[in-house]
This record gives C-alpha cells, sequence and structure tokens, in this order.
C-alpha cells in the first residue's frame, strides 16, 4: 500500500475521531453555558437576574445557601444543593443571586456554569474538563427533573457521588426542581405495582435526590410576601407610584394570573414599569 493510501486512511480517520476538547478560558467572564457537542464552554457577557436582597420570602434559603456557597468559595467543605418546589418562587434565581453575592467579595472567584436538563448525561464530560482547575465552579441545572424510561438520573446519582474518582474538589453542583424526587408520583407508584422488588425499585429512584446534601423547600407565598416583593422591586427601581395605588393594582394582577410567586411579581413589575413609562435597569 503505497504513501498516498495510507495518508488518506489515516486523514479519514482523524475526521471521524472526536474533536479534542477545548481548554476552556475561565477567566473570560463569570459564567458560562455548557454546549456538550463541540465540547465547549460559552461565555456570558451578562448573567441575567436580581439583586439577592430584592428576593422576599426566602431569607432562610438565601441564608443556607449563602453560607454554602461562600464556604465553597474560600475553598472549604461545601455540599451539593437542591432547590425543589413551587414554581416561580426564586429558586434558579437565588442562585444566581448567590453567586453575584460570592463574587462581590473582594477576593471571591466563582464560576458559574450552566448545564441543561437535556444535556446531563454529559456532565462526567464535563468534570472531567474542570478537574484540577485552579478555578472554583458552580455547576447550576434549572429545572431538572426525569420522566418515565429516562436513564439520564442514573449517570447524575454516579457522578454525585463521585465515582471511582470522586467529585473534583474545585466542582459544586445545584439543581432546581418542581419535584422533590426529581421524578413523577405516577414513575414512583408504577415501580411499586410492576417490579419484582418493589420497595427497592422505589428506593432506587427516590435515592438520587438523596444524592444532594442541601434540601431548600420553596412554597407558594402568601400575600404579604407578594406585596414585600412588589414593593421592594418598586423601591429599588424608583417606580413614581404611591403603595396604595401599588397594592391595588398588583392584586388584581395577582388575581388574573392565578397566583402570587415571585415571577408573577416581577411580571407585574415590568407591566406597572411600562404603563409609568419606566425604563427598568440594572
Amino acid at each position: 500500500m503505497d504513501e498516498a493510501v495510507l495518508r488518506r486512511i489515516a486523514e479519514a480517520l482523524e475526521r471521524l475521531a472526536p474533536p479534542n476538547p477545548v481548554v476552556p478560558d475561565l477567566t473570560a467572564a463569570a459564567a458560562f453555558v455548557w454546549h456538550p457537542a463541540s465540547a465547549e464552554l460559552t461565555p456570558v457577557a451578562r448573567v441575567s437576574g436580581v439583586d439577592i436582597a430584592l428576593l422576599q420570602g426566602i431569607e432562610q434559603q438565601k441564608a443556607i445557601l449563602l453560607e454554602n456557597t461562600t464556604r465553597f468559595a474560600a475553598g472549604l467543605p461545601a455540599n451539593n444543593a437542591m432547590l425543589w418546589g413551587a414554581r416561580g418562587m426564586g429558586k434558579s434565581s437565588l442562585v444566581k443571586a448567590v453567586h453575584a453575592a460570592v463574587n462581590a467579595g473582594p477576593k471571591s472567584r466563582l464560576v458559574l456554569i450552566e448545564i441543561h436538563r437535556e444535556d446531563i448525561k454529559s456532565l462526567p464530560e464535563l468534570l472531567n474538563l474542570l478537574r484540577g482547575r485552579a478555578e472554583r465552579c458552580l455547576i447550576l441545572c434549572d429545572d431538572l427533573s426525569f420522566e418515565r424510561e429516562d436513564a439520564d438520573y442514573k449517570a447524575l446519582k454516579s457522578v454525585l457521588d463521585g465515582g471511582i474518582e470522586g467529585r473534583p474538589e474545585n466542582v459544586l453542583f445545584y439543581a432546581t426542581s418542581n419535584r422533590r424526587h426529581l421524578m413523577p408520583r405516577d414513575m414512583i407508584e408504577n415501580e411499586r405495582s410492576t417490579a419484582i422488588s418493589p420497595a427497592e425499585a422505589v428506593e432506587e429512584k427516590v435515592s438520587l435526590s438523596d444524592r444532594f446534601g442541601l434540601w431548600l423547600g420553596f412554597h407558594n407565598g402568601t400575600q404579604d410576601v407578594f406585596f414585600a416583593m412588589i414593593e421592594g422591586y418598586a423601591r429599588a427601581y424608583k417606580l413614581p407610584i404611591d403603595d396604595a395605588a401599588l397594592r391595588a393594582a398588583a392584586v388584581e394582577w395577582s388575581v388574573t394570573r392565578g397566583g402570587r410567586s415571585g415571577r408573577v411579581a416581577w411580571q407585574f413589575i415590568q407591566d406597572i414599569a411600562g404603563r409609568l413609562g419606566v425604563v427598568l435597569t440594572a
């Protein structure tokens, strides 16, 4: 076989081989998004979030998560965390706000990395890319949950346990979910009714959430908490409206929306600011 043929074979094999992972420059930004197809971390120029002081009705959750994250950023032991509960009550907003608050410290440098739910199976690849780096990295998976016949939860269990290598000491994993055990109730009940050993099958399903050292629950807000949310936003953005008118408009808005969550409060503030001709700037 001549040299030209061998060269063509070698070139063809190189094209078939997966690309070498790109070593990320984690000093390029404070936050990144993971893209497993190209094994790249894309820098985020500006993280969408609110100041931690504006998150109302979750004081205990704020204190616990901020302390855990601050310890991790300082190189001390910390736990993976799962933030679960009512939708729109500030789970992902709290993670981003805590990240910003920690980085506001004089010596802190914490990198936030977002991984999408559908890319969870590539988490081991991401961890290998981050292993041994000097930067402290916080991985966030927003709205994490698993459906029937979804086996990705097994990969996540292995990663959270660390496997034979152990979880990289410079990496922490936070997830948000509307489900306490990350799986629908009917998926768990199905295991009870069809498995040879129902107790063991259910235990395998719900044990995933046990891998998180911190469980932080978020629940629907009261009207007083809802008022605190909108009044805090109104003061922060200097909206020219008195409290009585603001509350009256907020009650009407929450009734039409069917809830009093943090998300509903922020949507109301966007609406009222638009009506008042005020531009909301960070």
